[in-house]
């Protein structure tokens, strides 16, 4: 999504390279992602829950992007982080959702994805968008169930099979291609 608004409301020129590497990323994460998909096809709330926020994550690079334009990293993650905060505790007092009472456990687990997911993670997207259009951060952050893979193998004891690595690697190539097609041509 990110790629399309930027090449048809932007005017972003994006070259022959970026397209096959964006076509290779995403044929890699569906290589990744989906083979419980492609096992069992059946469009289900998951699935369309998956798709509307691939529009709210695309939505948020492309607007990032724009407002590094006016500000620091620090303070443009701290004003998005402080309004989504906001936001997202009215949504829970709206719908009535429980705010306390969790085990101590859960409270670290919320610190936990508080401090890595949000401010280590969105600090990175946000410093990265400051530095590079968002037709490439945003498939490079494909890189992510990659990863996610290779830290199951020791950590969850998950087996990798084939078609994972070869999934992997497929997305990991692709992203090297879009990376590269920001590079000037050879003269």
């Amino acid at each position: 999504w990110v790629a399309l608004v930027a090449l048809i409301f932007w005017r972003e020129r994006l070259r022959g390279g970026f397209w096959l590497g964006l076509i290779l990323t995403l044929g890699g994460a569906a290589i990744v992602l989906g083979g419980d998909f492609f096992a069992n096809p059946q469009l289900n709330t998951g699935n369309l829950l998956g798709v509307l926020s691939s529009f709210f994550y695309a939505a948020y690079f492309l607007t990032t992007q724009r407002g590094r334009e006016h500000f620091s990293t620090l303070t443009y993650v701290f004003l998005i982080t402080t309004i989504c905060a906001l936001v997202l505790f009215g949504v829970n007092v709206a719908v009535g959702n429980p705010l306390s009472g969790f085990p101590s456990a859960t409270y670290l687990s919320f610190l936990a994805a508080g401090l890595i997911s949000q401010v280590i993670g969105y600090f990175s997207i946000g410093y990265a968008l400051g530095h590079l259009p968002a037709s490439v951060v945003s498939p490079t952050m494909i890189a992510q169930p990659v990863i996610t893979a290779l830290l199951a193998i020791p950590l969850a004891g998950e087996p990798l099979v084939p078609a994972l690595w070869i999934g992997g690697l497929v997305a990991l190539a692709g992203i090297y291609l879009i990376n590269r097609s920001r590079e000037p041509a050879p003269s």
